[in-house]
């Protein structure tokens, strides 16, 4: 799983949680394991959501400032599924 260069840290650090993805299809699963800095990304779940659902506070628990920051970089490809996917980081 990748994640934009100002929120690596934070997630390293446990500070974030949660990132919201719009995909075609689901790209990590429940239980895998993606590399990350020293460490690893598990994913604890990932579900469907509505795109009405993402909030301003999920677009802070995913470690941006609003909902619109969020959406800027949320996209990946041409898909229109939005996910949000559930992790710990793992040393």
């Amino acid at each position: 799983m990748m994640f934009a260069r100002q929120l690596r840290e934070r997630v390293m650090r446990g500070e974030i949680t949660c990132s919201v993805r719009i995909w075609q299809r689901p790209h990590v699963k429940t239980g895998g394991r993606y590399a990350m800095g020293p460490g690893h990304i598990h994913v604890t779940s990932i579900r469907e959501i509505a795109p009405d659902s993402v909030t301003d506070e999920l677009a802070r628990r995913s470690g941006f400032e609003d909902v619109e920051a969020l959406m800027k970089v949320a996209k990946h490809g041409p898909g229109d599924t939005v996910y949000l996917v559930e992790f710990e980081y793992r040393e």
